[in-house]
């Protein structure tokens, strides 16, 4: 045989694991993702329906199940310190670093809310040990997203970037439908048991859910648009990440900000509006539970088609049309709520979270991600992201306080899933169309 053959052979491996990456690298953004936010919904289910019970004083109800959403909320005090700290990693270190970091951090945190003692056990000591454990939770969630897009747009096929980087969203829908699934036969189990033990089994198989994430993610390289980067800019010369971002790309940054904004949607609709059906309008909670996985299941689909969408006609209108189109149907899905109609809590919540809501859901990773440089990239994701989402964290513990009584109670929490969606939807209206700039080209002036 030839001499010459090898050095061809050689290069078609090459050029086959050069194909295989971005597909090795949406994988691993994908299981990650699932990996980190089943432990971060499990605990938005777990406030929802037993925290109120277990770690707080019962004898008043409402501010047991007000400081549970509250604990829910904690965790987005973190993120922004959180984000400011990894992005400075992923983009002074490199991406692999920090995703495998928030991967054992969010796995150590949720086993230990398993293990927790309840109020009456060990009386203020027990919620507060809670609320620890919830904020390393944020850490490790403030730099999972902006690490896991940042990885998958960077090696990502040119034309079809948003494709690509919305598996992290995908991901994320998979977290939830998994976190979801996990609670239904706890929630069969009698009051007794849940309370007692059933409610720390999702908490504890979290320790198997992360073993697989790290297996997967171990062996990802590093991404080339990075690494050419690093040699091209010394880290003396540039100075700290942040610093560059807020004096280059601070606009964006704020962007970015109001842009998450629409995450509100989120939360009210898989934390707020399960505990309004079943603690106020006694709706059953498994019935309730099914909407959230029958509507997660369509946008399993309903993100990646979105997302491809955006590969064609751009970034902008798809996330428009997501976060205008959620403003409007929040308002039927609570009122078929408030009147316990289930067929119509079945059909707009599944347009709502499932179809809708998954057109700015699947297109913001490229979105946001396609706005920064790439010295800089992770920074300004994690930070605009995390501060954005702050209200999004929020949002349950804003929106019981907002809840009226009466048929029309809901109509406050309503208007102000409104307002933040119309912010999110004007700001990505000022940003610049990204869909057809060459990689080596975003974020530049």
């Amino acid at each position: 045989m030839s001499s010459s053959v090898y050095p061809a052979a050689a290069t078609a491996a090459v050029a086959h694991d050069a194909a295989k990456t971005p597909k090795k690298a949406a994988l691993a953004s994908w299981i990650g993702s699932a990996v980190e936010y089943y432990d971060f919904f499990i605990y938005g289910t777990a406030a929802a329906l037993i925290f109120p019970k277990l770690f707080f004083s019962p004898d008043n109800p409402q501010a047991a199940a007000i400081a549970s959403f509250a604990t829910f909320g904690v965790a987005y005090i973190t993120r922004p310190l959180g984000a400011v700290a990894l992005g400075h990693i992923g983009d002074r270190f490199g991406r692999k670093k920090v995703l495998t970091f928030t991967l054992l951090l969010m796995g150590i945190s949720t086993f230990m809310i398993g293990c927790l003692p309840t109020y009456e056990q060990l009386g203020i000591l027990s919620p507060i040990l809670l609320v620890i454990a919830r904020l390393l939770q944020g850490v490790s969630a403030a730099g999972e997203q902006a690490g896991a897009n940042s990885m998958t747009l960077e090696h990502a096929p040119e034309n079809k970037r948003a494709f690509f980087t919305s598996f992290t969203l995908s991901g994320t829908q998979a977290g939830l439908i998994l976190a979801t699934l996990v609670f239904l036969p706890v929630t069969q189990l009698p009051e007794a048991q849940m309370l007692s033990w059933g409610w720390r089994i999702p908490f504890f198989l979290s320790a198997v859910v992360v073993a697989v994430g790290f297996w997967v993610r171990r062996t990802l390289p590093e991404t080339p648009v990075f690494e050419k980067e690093q040699q091209a800019q010394p880290h003396k010369k540039e100075g700290l990440p942040v610093a560059v971002l807020f004096r280059t790309q601070w606009a964006d940054v704020l962007r970015v900000i109001f842009a998450a904004l629409v995450s509100v949607v989120s939360t009210i609709f898989s934390v707020f509006t399960l505990s309004y059906a079943v603690n106020t309008m006694k709706i059953d909670r498994s019935m309730m539970l099914t909407v959230l996985i029958l509507a997660n299941l369509v946008a399993l689909g309903a993100i990646p088609a979105f997302a491809a969408l955006a590969d064609r006609i751009g970034r902008r209108p798809v996330f428009i049309f997501g976060a205008l189109g959620s403003a409007a149907l929040i308002w039927p899905y609570m009122w078929a709520i408030s009147q316990g109609n289930l067929a119509l809590i079945f059909t707009f919540g599944i347009l709502l979270s499932g179809v809708v809501y998954s057109a700015a859901n699947g297109v913001w990773p490229s979105l946001y991600g396609e706005m920064f440089d790439t010295k800089v990239r992770l920074s300004g994701m994690a930070i605009g992201t995390q501060i954005g989402f702050a209200l999004g964290g929020f949002a349950p513990v804003i929106s019981a306080s907002l809840l009226g009584t009466g048929p029309t109670g809901w109509v406050p929490v309503a208007a102000f899933v409104t307002a933040t969606a119309a912010i999110a939807a004007i700001s990505i209206f000022t940003a610049r169309e990204t869909y057809r700039t060459p990689m080596e080209m975003l974020g530049k002036r």
